[in-house]
């Protein structure tokens, strides 16, 4: 059964993190993108069909992004007693099968998704560069079983007006996707 996105409210302050990246196997926190004009932090997992229906938009998104001086991350925080495809290993792997760029990182503790209030794959979020949250929700239309092709234009709208020192549109949808598996 498809999630919702929670809406964490606008203004929020980014939500601090210091976290594994497995395919590096350094620690990577906020605080290494301080420089960044705007961040957007993505919720993601391996197994989840949403997220693999949007894998090749998240590794174009991820490269746009970082042309424009824009960080992005992606944290997977699934329980991997559960669903051990979800785990570091495997996150490696599937980052490295869709080109992703971005870093990947292990949430094992759960706590990251719970600070961002982070309920489904994909869960997104940008942050401006005083790291208050100005965009949460989905990508853009784009569904598995749907004919909506995969752009990213909700969120990148977000960026853009960002990066313009334009406001953001207060009109946000939420994310739709698999739930986090909780421990």
């Amino acid at each position: 059964m498809a999630t919702e996105s929670a809406m964490l409210t606008l203004g929020t302050p980014a939500p601090d993190f210091a976290l594994p990246a497995p395919a590096t196997g350094e620690t990577v926190r906020l605080g290494d993108f301080a420089a960044a004009p705007a961040l957007v932090v993505t919720f993601i997992c391996n197994h989840c069909p949403y997220v693999q229906h949007v894998a090749a938009g998240l590794a174009e998104l991820g490269r746009d992004l970082a042309r424009q001086g824009v960080a992005m991350v992606a944290i997977s925080s699934n329980d991997v007693a559960a669903y051990p495809q979800d785990g570091p290993a495997a996150m490696v792997a599937e980052a490295a099968r869709h080109g992703w760029e971005f870093p990947y990182l292990y949430d094992e503790s759960q706590d990251v998704a719970r600070a961002y209030s982070a309920a489904c794959t994909p869960d997104n979020f940008v942050f401006d560069a005083q790291r208050r949250l100005v965009y949460r929700g989905q990508l853009d239309g784009a569904r598995p079983r749907n004919d909506i092709p995969v752009t990213a234009v909700d969120l990148r709208a977000a960026v853009d007006a960002v990066l313009a020192g334009r406001p953001v549109d207060g009109d946000q949808r939420p994310s739709l996707g698999c739930s986090i598996k909780w421990r």
